[in-house]
Formats: C-alpha cells, sequence, structure tokens
C-alpha cells in the first residue's frame, strides 16, 4: 500500500497496479481513490504509462509484455517472493524437477511457475501427489508458495518425502514470516476462544488459512471478515471468549473497528496474545527509491 502511495505522489495519477497490490479489499478501493488503476493483464496499461507489479510477482514473460508497451515499471514484488523466485531459476540451472506446492491459479504460482516452465509442477495439496511424475528421483525439490497454512504445507511435503525419498527441501523456509506468525497466534487464541474472527478479504490465501488453522486448533467457530458490519450478532449467542486476528497485509485501522465493535457489545476486556516479535521492514521498490533520491538530490541542489 505504502508503495503505491509514494508512487502516486512521486509521478501523480494514474499509476497502474498490475493485479491488486495485496489481497484486501479495504486496501484496493482506498488506493483506487487516490488515482491507482487495478488491471489484470499488462495489455489493459496504456502505451508508455506507468504500471507497478503487486507484491505476489509476475513471470518474466510479463517483463517482457511491459518492455514491448513501453512501459515504465515498478516491482513491488515482496522481497520472500523474489526469494523463491531465485531458488526456482536456480534449481532449474541444475536440471531439478521442481515440485511448487501451491493453489492452482494464485497470481504468485503463476509468477513463480513462469520462472521456470519446464521444470516446475505444481502439487495442490497431499492428493495432488500420487500424480506427480518426474524425470530423475534423485533430483527433486519443493518450494512453496508464501501464503500457505504451515501444517498443510508440511503434510504435502511429508507425502513427497514418502513417494521421493531424495527429495530435497529449499535452503530456509518458504512460508512467509508473517503468515507464520499469525498462525501460530491463532493456534493459540483458539485454546481459549469458542469464536474467532479473522479480518481479511476472502481472495487473500494467507487469511483464508488462518480460518481453517483456528478450527483445526480447537475453535468452535471462526468467521473471515473484511469489515467490522459483516459479523453477525448470532456468532456470539452463549460465546464468552472472542479470539480476533488478522490477515498479513491488513491495516490496523479494520482491526481497531472490530475490537470498537466487541466492546459495544459487551466484549471491553482485551488481552493481547503474542508470540513473536516481527521487527523486519521492506524497502520501497528500487525503481521508486531511485526516483526519490533523485528529486531530493535536485531540490538540495537548489
Amino acid at each position: 500500500m505504502i508503495a503505491v502511495e509514494k508512487a502516486l505522489e512521486q509521478y501523480g495519477a494514474p499509476i497502474y497496479v498490475r493485479h491488486e497490490i495485496v489481497h484486501n479489499k479495504y486496501v484496493v478501493q482506498t488506493l483506487e481513490k487516490k488515482g491507482a488503476i487495478f488491471v489484470d493483464v499488462t495489455a489493459e496499461v496504456p502505451e508508455g504509462s506507468i504500471v507497478m507489479f503487486s507484491a505476489h510477482g509476475v513471470a518474466p514473460t510479463v517483463h517482457a509484455e511491459a518492455a514491448e508497451r513501453k512501459l515504465a515499471t515498478i516491482d513491488a514484488t515482496c522481497p520472500l517472493v523474489t526469494k523463491v523466485h531465485k531458488e526456482a531459476v536456480r534449481y532449474a540451472k541444475e536440471d531439478y524437477d521442481i515440485l511448487l506446492i501451491g493453489h492452482e491459479g494464485h497470481e504468485e504460482v503463476i509468477g513463480t511457475s513462469g520462472e521456470a516452465p519446464d521444470h516446475i509442477q505444481l502439487v495442490d495439496g497431499p492428493e495432488d501427489v500420487a500424480n506427480i511424475e518426474v524425470r530423475d528421483e534423485s533430483k527433486v525439490v519443493w518450494l512453496s508458495q508464501t501464503t500457505l497454512s504451515v501444517d498443510e504445507t508440511m503434510e504435502t511435503v511429508g507425502a513427497l518425502k514418502s513417494k521421493f525419498p531424495n527429495l530435497l527441501s529449499p535452503p530456509s523456509d518458504d512460508i512467509c514470516y508473517a503468515t507464520q506468525n499469525r498462525q501460530i497466534a491463532v493456534k493459540k487464541l483458539s485454546e481459549d476462544a469458542e469464536l474467532v474472527i479473522v479480518v481479511g478479504s476472502k481472495n487473500s490465501s494467507n487469511s483464508i488459512r488462518m480460518v481453517e488453522v483456528a478450527l483445526d486448533a480447537g475453535a468452535d467457530a471462526a468467521y473471515l471478515v473484511d469489515f467490522a458490519s459483516e459479523i453477525d450478532e448470532a456468532w456470539l449467542e452463549g460465546v464468552s471468549t472472542v479470539g480476533l486476528t488478522s490477515g498479513a497485509s491488513v491495516p490496523d485501522v479494520l482491526v481497531d473497528g472490530v475490537i470498537e465493535w466487541l466492546a459495544e457489545r459487551g466484549y471491553e476486556d482485551v488481552e493481547t496474545v503474542k508470540t513473536a516479535d516481527e521487527s523486519i521492514t521492506f524497502s520501497l521498490p528500487k525503481e521508486l527509491r531511485r526516483d526519490l533520491r533523485a528529486e531530493a538530490a535536485a531540490l538540495s541542489a537548489e
């Protein structure tokens, strides 16, 4: 969200964004009001315009399409997704069969697969494993979409290792740290809460996973909402403790809105469940940093 806002300040509207910058309805609507235009394909961007690639990443073919249309590009791909892309390229060069654990059709999966289409097979859960065939069982590696459930991913990895004993794991965990931390926290919440509310959008993979994690961890009920107004008061019947969490890209204002809504209905005591410290911050896209530095240097020289 910050990258799009800074781009609008720096270059003015419109800024075209290929796919939603993050999967959150509020964020997208807020940016549209400021002058961002979200498109599904590069061909929708007028020649010579500025286009930003979303946090989910894009395939090399998309960069080529943008160059053909003479578009100025800003690559806002999440660094954790970029890491998976680089791993895919490296293992493809070493001629591995790459088994990409993820959900078919998700933008991140499409982008990663595009880095090495001849080497990557999608594995959409443990049930897909039986159909997987590889060229050489001694040269197989798994990678994953960054927003999956950790438990779901490891279940799929276990099934793959049973079929391919020499399966290589990536050098570090591909699941986003923010996704992991939230899944650990929602497990803790679900030990005591009869109801868990997850603030997030229905096209957000990591938000959907948290609802599933909450139910698996023992919550009697768990629901996904974009806004406090979507909560059904009937969910509160017989509930003494409500667990509240949010997707990785959800603004605090939406969570605060749910806290206020619950307080108005008698749930005034708030206890924070802390399972991890998050101190990692990511820089703005390099193209945007470059132009901001150039502008600052020009102003200082005046």
